[in-house]
């Protein structure tokens, strides 16, 4: 694992977690934003994904 799938992984968890507090506070920006961070964090984790596969290739 590169350090893009770590971080990538951490704002993906970070987002659920922000946007649950979100739901249940009823408070809308933080349920966005934690919908974005995991968006945000699903990319840099498929960019470490792409990384890791042309390192690992011949």
């Amino acid at each position: 694992m590169n350090k893009d799938q770590v971080k990538g992984r951490i704002k993906v968890a970070k987002g659920k977690l922000e946007e649950v507090v979100g739901k249940a506070t009823g408070n809308k920006t933080t349920n966005l934003k934690g919908r974005v961070e995991q968006v945000v964090g699903k990319t840099q984790a498929a960019y470490g994904d792409a990384k890791e596969q042309l390192r690992k290739q011949p």
